[in-house]
């Protein structure tokens, strides 16, 4: 086949795997609908932080620019809860060392964007809506923003992805048994910003994602490098007595805030302006199959599979999914008939699975951080993790800080359900388990059913 390819979407997703494509030789044109940040600047407002892991820093070590994000990602070792009383409690994501990375989504756009930019066999179109695509002959339509010109590109090779509302996937919509879902949460998101400390530095443990759980709502608060926080409130959009539609008045916010995170408000002194200013945003759930047409379109990131935000894997499994496709053209010796295939039989699973994750997150994060039977749940999965680091390996770790499938995860995660509810059936578990031979007998009598 002719190495030509042309990607839809400049995002986080697009601009990796183009980067990827011309390191493999191929012509890659790049549109995208929004202007160049580089010149536009970043339009996508104060966006919520992203949280970069294993699978996502794989990806970006292939495309050789991980060192150069590794020296302005903040590392965040753990979850730091905020009672209402204002006492902190923090938690661990993993062994000792073990962090996810706070990264500015915009930076690492335009980082992408320059590294993509440094290859002569590739080439990017801003500022083009896509309008469409013919898929008798792969022929995709855009048009010019700046003065409405209409253009028609053909190419052996197309990839959307143009995020969550991707118009190359409504072209594939109108094929037939194309299947596709999409779930609005009924929670909403606002942005809040927390400023550096008077002097300079961070006014919270910059090494630690900010929680404040309050059972059906929560607060969170990621670092950035210039000593600021992006806040984030997660609320319902309606229907309950603290909702965002309660919410309308300079007093009416102040008293919330008042109520459920009096220690936030010295950290944000702007919080009415934000408030006032700031959008109240959706949160959806997409799924869709298949994710090609034949082997010559294919999607890839959220325009495949878009998942709400409390697993931090976003980001990083749409850079999986290039990671993946990657190894398999290196495999297959780009015969994308089986890279098509394999990718659309095995992936699909692995998408659906996260997303699945991330919405039981959700509770975990609000609620569940909170609970002092999780927590102890945490200390003795930690404890399992230390002495049988062959056999044992958390949900959260299994996700964050590995490359096994997502949805192998998801399975391993309904068994250790299983296992906890054993263990935490332990008599006075609460108090004794440290000294009680009970949670490694019951461990290995779980690990033999399951090896049997």
């Amino acid at each position: 086949m002719e190495k030509r390819a042309l990607v839809v979407g400049a995002g986080l997703v697009g601009s990796l795997w183009a980067v990827l494509l011309a390191q493999r030789g191929y012509e890659v044109e790049v549109y995208e609908l929004r202007q160049d940040p580089r010149s536009a600047g970043f339009t996508g407002g104060r966006s919520i932080n992203l949280a970069l892991s294993t699978r996502g820093w794989r990806a970006l070590d292939k495309a050789g620019i991980g060192p150069g994000i590794r020296e302005t990602a903040i590392p965040m070792y753990g979850r730091m809860m905020h009672s209402v009383e204002g006492e902190l409690t923090f938690q661990p994501y993993g062994r000792e060392g073990q962090a996810i990375f706070s990264v500015s989504r915009g930076g690492l756009n335009i980082a992408l964007i320059e590294a993509a930019d440094r290859y002569e066999n590739l080439r990017f179109h801003f500022g083009q809506k896509c309008l469409g695509l013919d898929l008798a002959d792969n022929t995709i339509h855009f048009e010019q923003l700046e003065d409405g010109r209409r253009s028609s590109v053909q190419s052996p090779l197309i990839f959307g992805a143009d995020g969550a509302f991707s118009a190359v996937r409504r072209s594939l919509m109108k094929l037939p048994r194309f299947n596709f879902s999409q779930e609005y949460l009924e929670y909403g998101y606002k942005e809040l910003h927390i400023p550096p400390a008077p002097g300079g530095g961070h006014a919270i443990d910059k090494n630690a994602l900010h929680i404040w759980p309050r059972g059906h709502f929560m607060m969170i608060a990621l670092p950035n490098v210039d000593g600021s926080f992006t806040g984030t409130l997660f609320l319902p959009f309606e229907g309950r007595k603290d909702a965002f539609e309660h919410l309308h008045s300079d007093e009416q916010a102040m008293a919330f805030f008042r109520q459920h995170f009096p220690d936030s408000l010295p950290l944000i002194p702007e919080l009415l302006q934000d408030f006032r200013a700031n959008p109240t945003s959706a949160l959806a759930t997409i799924r869709c199959n298949p994710w090609c047409y034949q082997d010559k379109v294919l999607l890839i990131g959220d325009s495949a599979h878009a998942i709400v935000p409390f697993y931090g894997q976003g980001m990083n499994a749409g850079f999986e999914d290039c990671s993946i496709l990657d190894d398999m053209m290196e495999a297959y010796q780009d015969d994308w008939t089986a890279i098509t295939g394999e990718f659309n039989r095995e992936r699909i699973k692995d998408g659906n699975a996260i997303a699945t994750l991330a919405l039981r997150n959700f509770v975990e994060m609000r609620d569940l951080v909170a609970d002092p039977l999780f927590l102890l749940r945490k200390e003795i999965a930690a404890h399992l993790q230390e002495k049988y680091p062959g056999d044992f390996l958390p949900l959260y770790s299994q996700v964050t800080f590995s490359h096994i499938p997502y949805s192998e995860a998801l399975r391993e995660g309904a068994a250790q359900d299983e296992l906890f509810n054993r263990i935490l059936a332990i008599p006075d578990i609460r108090h004794n388990w440290k000294k009680s031979p009970e949670v490694d007998r019951i461990f290995m009598q779980w690990l033999n059913e399951r090896r049997s």
